[in-house]
């Protein structure tokens, strides 16, 4: 069944211990509204250079909640980069990583930012039991 999620989420990241000067590490935990009623506990590292608004990031987080009304935990996979402040990010589920009611989730989010708030759109399946 192929189907959109929509909705917005709230996110904190928090500092990490730094390994290398260039190499940052950061704890994410977010809550996701809308299509989405979920919370999620992640990783990020980020690479940043010298010249202003380029670097890259690589995150995974854990999400645990209901999509379209179906429970059940899954793992998002990020990888994204900035070029002197133009942005490209691709967040994918991890396959086979769906629980309980999201067995056989796959898909790719979009993530969006305006006015300084963030939201998504979640392109997905789910493949029926």
């Amino acid at each position: 069944m192929a189907a959109i999620a929509s909705g917005s989420f709230d996110v904190k990241l928090g500092p990490m211990p730094l390994d290398d000067v260039a190499i940052g590490r950061m704890s994410i935990e977010k809550q996701f509204h809308g299509d989405l009623e979920a919370t999620s506990r992640g990783q990020m590292l980020t690479a940043m250079t010298q010249v202003k608004g380029s670097a890259g990031y690589v995150a995974i987080e854990m999400v645990a909640g209901s999509l379209h009304g179906k429970t059940g935990t899954f793992v998002l996979q990020h990888s994204g980069t900035m070029t002197r402040g133009d942005g490209d990010t691709i967040v994918t589920v991890v396959p086979d990583s769906g629980t309980d009611e999201l067995i056989g989730l796959a898909g790719t989010m979009t993530i969006l930012l305006e006015d300084g708030g963030h939201s998504y759109e979640f392109d997905y399946t789910l493949a029926s039991r």
